[in-house]
């Protein structure tokens, strides 16, 4: 039976389990977390329990014989954690590409004051807006892109809007994530 609703893992050569990425504890099934696959047969690479670093969840039993998983949303190695929060930079930039009067161009600054981290958004308005923003306009955006981000992620940040061409270009996959957190 064909029910199209999810990817199926070919549980005949791999195991799949979803694991918390922080703990390493395994979650049941329907929870977000990243992919584990440990190989059963010798026709894929010999794996016991390798961390894809993949976020998804698998999916309850239905007429199909093998597991099924949802697709993809996320890479564990983009994830920020920001005073006890997973921070995404995907989830802040779907937000920001919703906002008309914002560009797509925006970079994540990580600080730490003291014992906790701090996440400031710094983002371009677009460029067919006439004029710089004034100081209240510029505020008053920054501060509905704040609330959004506070609403959506559940962490309270800081939203910098900037000139157009302030943010940095890069060749290839844009930096969006700068961590200025003292290594020490």
């Amino acid at each position: 039976v064909e029910t199209r609703d999810g990817l199926t893992i070919w549980e005949d050569h791999f195991y799949p389990e979803i694991i918390d990425p922080q703990s390493g504890a395994v979650l049941p099934d329907g929870q977000n977390g990243e992919l584990v696959l440990t190989s059963l047969t010798k026709i894929g690479m010999p794996v016991i329990r390798f961390r894809t670093r993949d976020l998804t969840r698998l999916l309850p039993g239905t007429a199909r014989s093998m597991r099924r998983m949802a697709r993809v949303t996320g890479r564990t190695d983009d994830m920020l954690i920001i005073r006890g929060v997973n921070v995404f930079p995907s989830q802040i930039e779907e937000i920001l590409l919703k906002q008309q009067r914002l560009a797509p161009h925006y970079v994540l600054e990580v600080s730490r004051d003291g014992h906790l981290d701090d996440l400031d958004v710094v983002v371009e308005r677009r460029p067919e807006m006439p004029g710089p923003l004034s100081v209240a306009a510029s505020s008053a955006l920054a501060q509905d892109v704040e609330r959004l981000i506070k609403g959506y992620v559940g962490v309270t940040t800081k939203v910098r809007v900037v000139e157009p061409g302030t943010v940095q270009r890069s060749q290839g996959k844009a930096v969006r994530v700068i961590d200025k957190r003292s290594k020490t």
